[in-house]
């Protein structure tokens, strides 16, 4: 059996994958006893679907593998704070243990924008909730794709602004 840190190393390659085809970069896997049955990065702007999020793709991979939609027997990793739509959904699929990396200030759901431990009708799944793991990588990554995405944004304004300037 890994620690969730292993785990997470494994969550953080999907973000990886995720940030070299310019998506946001978060990852996940599904652990089931001690395996990793399920793993996904962001697609959402390379399939055009606002649903395409790693935990949520990673929870449809693990249901396709087990048959089944209740994956209670089953932990995921995932690098940030999951959002709304996939707090739901690992609530609704029945996710024992979830663990993330870094917390999401602008849609964090669970700790951050709200406590969902504390919603009832959601409060019993996930079982356990633990955030921290590998937080500095995970907030790493993120940090850097955003700054880049920003300096080629700047630099973009930057050669319009000169071809205005030059008449072209």
């Amino acid at each position: 059996m890994k620690t969730p840190e292993e785990y997470m190393k494994k969550a953080l390659a999907e973000a990886e994958k995720a940030r070299k085809i310019d998506e946001v970069p978060v990852g996940c896997v599904i652990v089931r006893n001690g395996e990793i049955i399920a793993r996904a990065h962001n697609l959402r702007e390379k399939n055009q679907q606002a649903s395409a999020h790693a935990e949520f793709l990673a929870i449809q991979k693990a249901s396709r593998k087990l048959g089944t939609w209740c994956l209670n027997d089953c932990d995921l990793y995932v690098t940030l704070e999951p959002c709304m739509m996939c707090t739901g959904v690992i609530g609704l699929s029945r996710i024992n243990k979830l663990y993330y990396g870094t917390d999401d200030p602008k849609g964090g759901m669970v700790d951050t924008l709200i406590k969902v431990k504390e919603i009832p009708h959601i409060r019993t799944y996930p079982k356990e909730v633990h955030s921290g793991v590998l937080k500095e990588e995970c907030s790493a990554i993120l940090s850097d794709f955003f700054r880049e995405k920003r300096k080629k944004s700047k630099e973009m304004k930057m050669q319009m602004k000169n071809q205005k300037i030059s008449g072209e």
